[in-house]
């Protein structure tokens, strides 16, 4: 299925040596956080799985074409246009159809990555089952796919924004094994604790890739959850941005967003609220998880 989407030279080269790969995801750039910081955020995070022995692929779709790894103008494009869309596994023949621009979601992203070839994704946090999804039945695509998609998906956990407890429950319907790495709680992306404990507690790298392998060896379809909670220098603890979510939750109400525009709006609105520490932690989990990514890559190269 490689022919389905344009493969940069330098990911090609890697896949075909057998060469640690790690995917990351362009919604991050385009609607997870304001211009300049995501471009910089953006080659900082390929620089440090450059610096663990990994290729970074960053992957979205250009002028209708699904492309895994950019260049620089092309991560500058998909941070500083307004023309560029989000994009989930439902949207991509529309888009590619259309010859648009758009960012790959979690879904998406690791959509494209098993069709290139590729098993370790790094990303910021996972969606999941929104608040209140027993009435608007929203629950994020990224649950469907890691239940279907043989592609590790390392996050600091499921958004904040988000009903954790479900999002969980949900997981495990779908046979999806969910790992803590190095931690006995399930971390809640700005956070280190959630309430809810480890499905699965791992610690490191090497762990990881055996589960992963174990995982792929046994003929499962599925994703796997790797969940490594924020470093504790860098985290908003929990009781602190509960208030914070509860509020940016109440305006996005009042104003009625809803669907594909919900999270961008929350994650915006709370780096208002917070007077931009959201941002902070939000780049440095995201830094933590490439750590552990380009880890995670390297290591099962060599099982």
């Amino acid at each position: 299925m490689t022919g389905a989407v344009d493969i940069s030279a330098e990911v090609r080269a890697a896949l075909a040596s057998g060469q640690a790969v790690v995917a990351l995801e362009s919604t991050i750039i385009s609607h997870g956080m304001p211009y300049p910081q995501n471009v910089a955020m953006a080659r900082e995070v390929e620089g440090i799985v450059r610096a663990g022995g990994a290729v970074p692929a960053t992957i979205a779709v250009l002028d209708g074409v699904p492309k895994v790894g950019l260049s620089t103008d092309e991560l500058e494009l998909l941070g500083s246009s307004p023309e560029v869309v989000k994009v989930s596994v439902r949207d991509l023949p529309y888009v590619a159809a259309r010859g648009l621009h758009g960012a790959t979601t979690v879904a998406a992203t690791m959509r494209l990555a098993a069709m290139a070839g590729i098993r370790v994704f790094v990303t910021g946090g996972i969606g999941g089952v929104h608040r209140g999804a027993a009435t608007s039945f929203d629950i994020s695509a990224d649950l469907t796919e890691l239940g279907r998609t043989p592609v590790a998906v390392v996050s600091a956990g499921v958004k904040s924004i988000l009903d954790i407890g479900l999002t969980l429950e949900t997981l495990e319907t779908l046979g999806v094994p969910v790992l803590v790495n190095g931690a006995d709680e399930f971390p809640s992306f700005y956070s280190r604790s959630s309430g809810f404990p480890a499905p699965m507690r791992v610690d490191g790298p090497a762990e990881i890739a055996a589960v992963l392998g174990a995982t792929w060896a046994l003929g499962l379809p599925n994703g796997v959850v790797v969940a490594n909670p924020i470093p504790a220098a860098d985290e908003i603890p929990a009781q602190e941005i509960g208030g914070i979510i509860e509020r940016a939750l109440s305006d996005a109400t009042r104003q009625g967003v809803t669907g594909k525009d919900i999270t961008p709006y929350l994650l915006g609105r709370i780096v208002e609220i917070t007077g931009g520490a959201s941002l902070t932690a939000n780049i440095a989990l995201v830094k933590s998880n490439a750590v552990l990514g380009a880890e995670i890559a390297a290591a099962l190269c060599i099982m």
